[in-house]
């Protein structure tokens, strides 16, 4: 129960975030999605290196066991396609969408309407996609710290030094 407790609090938070931060806006998804506005690319770069800190440090502290799951070429690839052209015709993914209706703008439900029909799909032709298409590139439980062969808290700063430099090439390019 405790731990639905904190999902409840994170998510909230998460939402109040996604709102403050202006990315629920319709303009801003569609300024992503033409390369012409990075407010999105840079809310979530910096939630995944926030994300990537709070892990390694509770992986390292023992409070934490990492669970990776397997890295498959074929599922990513086909379900990174259906994803983007979800969000281009959409113009909203699927957090930002469930802030979207929160915010009252019911063209989100279309995509949440698409998002569970979609789930259902995938949940009847799973058993087929499990022997086909998600064997394809099946390169296994793997991390970035472990393809490179340094310590995760290698990576972790030069993650964070990439992103800012990006955060300051944006800004000076105005996007």
């Amino acid at each position: 129960m405790k731990v639905l407790i904190y999902g409840l609090v994170t998510g909230i938070f998460f939402g109040f975030l996604l709102q403050k931060g202006r990315v629920l806006r319709y303009d801003k998804q569609l300024g992503a999605l033409r390369l012409m506005d990075m407010t999105i690319v840079k809310f979530m770069l910096s939630t995944v290196l926030v994300g990537m800190v709070g892990i390694y440090l509770l992986k390292d502290m023992g409070l934490i066991k990492l669970s990776v799951k397997s890295t498959n070429l074929g599922g990513n690839i086909i379900g990174g396609l259906l994803f983007g052209a979800g969000w281009g015709l959409l113009g909203y993914c699927p957090g930002t969408s469930a802030g979207a209706l929160g915010e009252g703008r019911w063209d989100a439900l279309w995509g949440i309407i698409g998002m569970l029909v979609g789930a259902a799909i995938f949940a009847e032709v799973y058993p087929t996609l499990k022997t086909t298409i998600l064997t394809w590139g099946n390169l296994g439980e793997i991390t970035l710290p472990q393809v490179l062969g340094l310590s995760h808290w290698i990576i972790v700063p030069a993650m964070i030094a990439g992103a800012l430099v990006l955060f300051w090439w944006f800004e000076k390019k105005g996007l």
